[in-house]
């Protein structure tokens, strides 16, 4: 078990390449989650100032086909 965790000398290479990889991993999922969060925010904030217009045009411009603006 012990040589696992040594590889053949190239450990500290090995678990940082690992390491390198989970922070990054972490790091992208934590900015998606931010950027989901402020986008959500920002649409709901867009949407009372709109008076709910905008729910209104998208739904007409699915069933129409046509731009509804």
């Amino acid at each position: 078990m012990d040589e696992i965790f040594h590889m053949g000398g190239y450990a500290f290479y090995v678990w940082s390449a690992y390491g390198a990889a989970f922070a990054v991993i972490v790091a992208l999922v934590w900015h998606s989650v931010a950027d989901y969060r402020a986008q959500t925010r920002l649409a709901e904030t867009l949407e009372k100032a709109a008076g709910g217009r905008v729910r209104r045009a998208a739904h007409l411009e699915r069933e129409t086909g046509e731009d509804a603006s």
